[in-house]
């Protein structure tokens, strides 16, 4: 039976309210639990927050049974991980002797008392019940309490920033002959775990030497590839022809070997499907390995599989000069006058020109703006003319040429103020890489969206817990000079 958040009131046990943040420290912790603790002394953003947390983890779930974590304990864990970009390992940690966090979470004591303490399987299983809905809601409510804090009126207008970048995913970096080698060490992988349930399964005896030579092989491939001298041509065609050789005759073995496996499970049929998904990759990469170092054929960008794990990853060429080729998923991200991220989404084989009109629906719908910036990656005759339907200032450089009444706009002390002040969302999105978003340790696709939420999350409440550390050390200011 998991509960919202009950503080039992016992000898020994600190309040949340009590908790004394230090104004002397500038570190991001304590201006995320500055944050925290304003959420839930505010009655009204308490409940909303909650009500987002039962929504999603506690519908169509009986209210009887064991205890579970508390809701406030695996949103106060979430919005810690990301903050400081640490590890599950660290987070435990945390939970377990950072005094402020455990307060703010409402299970520190005094000294001499019992200390509740958490368990690592206990936070990961509770923290990543949060998923890339749920974390879109509490960045929504979030961004309210947010814009309450900085005392934005309810009809003052927001001055917007808009630019993308890439979060990169947990990969190697990929060629086909290393991919060639990752789906024939999961094959044997996948035998090895039923070897080991099924002792009478004969004919993997050298299991292990495959192992071997398949990754010697392949490492003879990539020698031959990136060195130099005469002859280098042949050396790579030996090279291939003997990695593709045993690759070939491990695939003829595994398709005649697979089907005698015993099913008796459901662990078993998963597992067997497995295998399978891991055998037609390895297929695949054989002839891709093929045909461009044998044929020397140039391989079409949308056969290319750039991971056969995270097989959501693209290879995003930005201009850039570091990194010139980046392994992720971009992702594009708006920003206000405070610094707040009023808007995040991923842009799935997506130019930055392509999500204006339906990220212009979206946040007109929702805010009154008075001016919006670009760079000119997002320039479109057709954008620009969409977004200043509505607001009175777009900013969006033109890429190309410019004819005499551009060359006037964009000369304009106005039009240069507001682009100059773009700049700012550079900086938005370095904190952001600080905050996690540099490379995703997540696995799978879903994993990798709610990471990006709950990294834009701690970061708006670590931005909200700076203001109100600030507006508290200017009030002792104005109380010491009076």
């Amino acid at each position: 039976m998991r509960k919202r958040f009950e503080q039992q009131f016992e000898i020994g046990q600190l309040l949340i309210h009590d908790a004394r943040i230090s104004l002397k420290c500038r570190d991001s912790l304590l201006e995320l639990m500055a944050a925290l603790k304003e959420i839930f002394i505010n009655k009204d953003y308490n409940e909303k927050i909650f009500c987002v947390l039962e929504k999603y983890i506690l519908e169509g779930k009986q209210r009887t049974g064991r205890k579970g974590m508390d809701l406030w304990h695996i949103f106060v864990l979430a919005q810690v991980r990301l903050c400081l970009n640490i590890s599950y390992d660290r987070l435990h940690y945390i939970s377990n002797h950072d005094k402020l966090v455990r307060q703010i979470m409402g299970v520190e004591k005094v000294a001499s008392y019992e200390p509740i303490e958490f368990e690592y399987q206990n936070i990961y299983d509770n923290v990543t019940l949060l998923d890339d809905e749920t974390v879109q809601e509490l960045n929504a409510v979030i961004l309210s309490f947010g814009h309450d804090v900085f005392k934005k009126k309810e009809a003052a207008p927001l001055r917007l920033k808009t630019d993308s970048f890439v979060v990169e995913s947990n990969v190697h970096f990929p060629t086909d002959y290393n991919l060639l080698w990752d789906c024939a060490r999961k094959c044997l992988d996948c035998v090895s775990v039923f070897l080991d349930k099924y002792r009478h399964i004969s004919g993997w005896r050298k299991i292990e030497n495959w192992r071997y030579e398949v990754k010697g092989l392949m490492r003879e491939v990539g020698k031959a590839s990136v060195s130099g001298g005469k002859n280098k041509d042949k050396r790579v065609h030996q090279a291939t022809m003997k990695y593709l050789t045993k690759a070939n005759i491990l695939v003829a073995k595994l398709e005649r070997e697979v089907p005698l496996i015993p099913i008796h499970d459901k662990a078993d049929l998963a597992l067997i499907c497995m295998l399978y998904h891991f055998m037609e990759q390895m297929k695949k990469h054989v002839d891709l390995v093929y045909r461009r170092l044998i044929k020397g054929e140039t391989i079409p960008h949308t056969e290319k599989i750039f991971s056969i794990f995270e097989t959501y990853t693209e290879m995003v060429k930005k201009g850039k000069m570091r990194p010139n080729v980046e392994l992720g998923k971009k992702l594009a991200i708006t920003t206000d006058q405070f610094n707040l991220i009023v808007d995040y989404r991923l842009m799935p084989e997506e130019q930055d020109r392509e999500i204006i009109p339906e990220l212009a629906d979206l946040i007109l719908s929702r805010y009154k703006v008075s001016s919006w910036s670009f760079d000119k990656g997002f320039w479109k005759k057709e954008n620009k003319e969409q977004l200043q339907l509505a607001v009175p200032k777009v900013i969006m450089p033109k890429l190309g040429k410019l004819n005499k009444t551009e060359q006037e706009e964009e000369n304009s002390r106005s039009f240069k103020r507001l682009k100059n002040k773009h700049s700012a969302i550079e900086s938005n999105i370095n904190e952001l890489e600080h905050r996690g978003l540099d490379r995703c340790p997540e696995k799978g696709y879903n994993h990798f969206k709610r990471y990006i939420g709950l990294a834009v999350s701690a970061y708006n409440l670590k931005k909200i817990g700076h203001q109100l550390l600030e507006e508290e050390r200017q009030r002792i200011l104005l109380k010491q000079a009076a």
